[in-house]
């Protein structure tokens, strides 16, 4: 077994792989000042974005869930792979030439084909697909294109291609670049009946791609009447690389001009993005092979940077039959992910992006997404179309139905302003509905179930009791050491040899005990001023996940009061925290002053009184010498 990458190697991937450049491929990130860029964390649900990245440092943090580390962390946990995958995936990507030592590698996980290797037979497959739609047996498949107004450009663009009806051309081929059948199937690219057999055949292909642009899977087209699988559409099976629920086709092309344009237009297939893109629309995307769900939103909202309640919107376009119409209500249902106003556009006639392109022209699918409608007035057209309006029992009935749909608005200042659009629509009076809309908003919550029912005539469990939960690291009580230990992390050469003074006793949160334990293990700030790595190196002299997590958010939270920390910003801080550590000394003097008799032990009385002078004299020193060293920097 190829022995254990070497550290240098590692060290230099760390270095040449650019945090913000690798984030950036899966969060929109924006300047969130002190040098610290933020975007929405990938790794949990969130409307305020509390990722931040530090580039200075290297570093990522999630002040919301806590995730936090280097770039190779980052990559390990948004893509699911082992460190030496992580290494060598981004050793490729950045020129890094990677040696080994003697000595085994971290153990292989079982879990089939290592992910680069179901990335290269995709590529692979792609090639070839976009090769074989040039070929004789690819007529009807150019032919499909054309009458849907593609040409050989469009199709170069997209890259899309053609599967021989031969249902073993693209296992051969596979074969012949090296692959094993195992890596094949796994890829989700053939299929093992009788034998391997190509998993699409004789229909026309899209790569389906990550934002970075690697081709993870395939959208196949019916074209062939004698096609012996009816569905007009086949769609890779869920992988170890493709997760359709995560997956949107299109975000490759998109992902630029989303954040850009601060907009997103969601369309329902794979010639509708095309469509979409060729007439000018470069927004679109699309869900493959399932509905729009809550995970394909949190996707959207990663690359769209959504969150501001004003900053963008997401434009869903449907067909106007009825199917495109419980489409909209479903997506109704996530809504409530997005930060940015949702909006519907229908095309005249029912007509998609593609149809409509074809029919009347770029300039009409330009124009349709301009016309769009708040997804909410949409919804409730949708709601009241259901009820015939002319019957007393049906306006109670289609009152009832769009009072919940008022309820649940997320801007709650506009509740009042639908409420009396609603009765104008109904034809009912304004307080009736407010009545509704209130009694909708007051049901409770449908819970999954009731353990406590079921668990009622069970013995109750020996539970042991819950630790006291630490205070938050942000609480006031901690500033100055939470700043000076940004300092210490941040900036060693600018704290320097100003510490030489402090000790563990000056921290009195356990965590940021921790902290300073590790930057001590580690050498020390002034160990640390020509170190590039001197983050990692204290992260690594951490064993506590808590004291890891914390090094991480001190690592990219801008310092306070300077961008540009100097020896005398840093004395200033080494004053306060020891001041603060020597106001607690007195506080514990004169609690014990207060609880001793000065007649029956006057001698310790004495001592007692003597020390709390000198610690008083010793606080004003530490205050007038932060005050001076604050003069000194302002």
């Amino acid at each position: 077994m190829a022995g254990r990458i070497r550290d240098d190697d590692i060290a230099e991937v760390r270095e040449k792989a650019r945090i913000d450049d690798v984030v950036s491929q899966y969060v929109t990130l924006k300047r969130a000042g002190g040098g610290s860029l933020k975007g929405l964390c990938p790794f949990h649900d969130e409307k305020t974005p509390s990722f931040n990245v530090n580039p200075a440092r290297q570093f990522f943090h999630c002040f919301g869930c806590g995730e936090g580390g280097d770039v190779i962390a980052f990559v390990m946990k948004v893509d699911g792979l082992t460190f030496t995958e992580t290494v060598e995936r981004l050793a490729e990507k950045f020129g890094v030439q990677l040696r080994r030592e003697d000595g085994d590698d971290e153990p292989v996980r079982p879990r089939g084909p290592a992910r680069g290797r179901l990335i290269e037979a995709h590529k692979v497959a792609q090639e070839f697909y976009a090769e074989q739609l040039g070929s004789s047996d690819a007529v009807v498949a150019r032919q499909f294109l054309d009458q849907r107004g593609f040409d050989q450009a469009a199709a170069q663009m997209f890259g899309v291609g053609f599967a021989p009806r031969d249902g073993e051309a693209l296992t051969r081929h596979l074969r012949g670049r090296r692959f094993t059948d195992e890596e094949s199937v796994a890829a989700g690219l053939v299929a093992l009946g009788r034998s391997h057999y190509d998993k699409f055949r004789g229909r026309l292909v899209w790569p389906i791609r990550e934002a970075n642009g690697d081709t993870i899977g395939f959208g196949a087209r019916r074209i062939f009447d004698d096609d012996r699988i009816e569905a007009k559409y086949l769609n890779t099976s869920e992988t170890a690389i493709y997760k359709k629920s995560h997956v949107l086709y299109g975000i490759d092309l998109a992902r630029t001009a989303m954040k850009d344009a601060q907009q997103a237009v969601v369309v329902e297939g794979y010639t509708d993005v095309m469509a979409c893109h060729l007439a000018g629309v470069r927004t679109a995307v699309a869900s493959c092979g399932t509905a729009f769900g809550t995970d394909h939103a949190r996707v959207l909202r990663r690359f769209l940077g959504d969150h501001d309640t004003t900053s963008g919107e997401v434009i869903f376009t449907f067909d106007g039959d009825s199917a495109g119409q419980k489409a909209a209500m479903k997506v109704l249902e996530t809504d409530q992910v997005f930060a940015s106003q949702t909006y519907v556009a229908v095309a005249p006639e029912g007509m998609d992006p593609c149809d409509l392109r074809l029919k009347e022209g770029d300039e009409a699918v330009r124009e349709l997404v301009a016309k769009r409608q708040p997804l909410y007035r949409f919804a409730l057209d949708n709601i009241l179309l259901r009820h015939d309006l002319d019957r007393a029992d049906g306006r109670i009935d289609a009152l009832r139905d769009a009072a919940g749909l008022v309820a649940g608005i997320r801007d709650k200042t506009k509740m009042d302003s639908f409420s009396r659009e609603l009765a104008h629509m109904v034809g009912v009076d304004v307080d009736e509905v407010r009545t509704e809309v209130r009694r909708a908003a007051s049901r409770p919550a449908k819970q999954p179930d009731d353990r406590r029912t079921t668990r009622a005539t069970e013995a109750p469990e020996q539970v042991e009791p819950p630790r006291p939960a630490l205070p938050s690291l942000s609480d006031p009580r901690f500033l100055i050491e939470r700043e000076m230990l940004k300092l210490v992390i941040q900036h060693p050469a600018g704290v320097g040899r100003t510490t030489a003074h402090v000790t563990t006793g000056d921290f009195t949160h356990p965590t940021f005990q921790g902290v300073w334990e590790a930057v001590t293990t580690a050498g020390g700030p002034a160990g640390g001023a020509d170190d590039p790595g001197w983050a990692n190196k204290v992260r690594g002299a951490a064993t506590d996940p808590a004291v890891v997590a914390a090094i991480t958010e001190l690592g990219v939270e801008p310092v306070r009061g300077t961008s540009d920390p100097n020896p005398t910003f840093a004395v200033a801080y080494v004053y306060r925290l020891q001041e603060l550590t020597t106001s607690r000394r007195i506080a514990d003097v004169k609690a014990r002053l207060q609880r001793t008799n000065p007649v029956d032990h006057a001698l310790e009385y004495n001592r007692m009184f003597g020390e709390l002078v000198m610690l008083e004299q010793h606080r004003r020193k530490l205050r007038e010498g932060a005050v001076g060293q604050a003069g000194a920097t302002s």
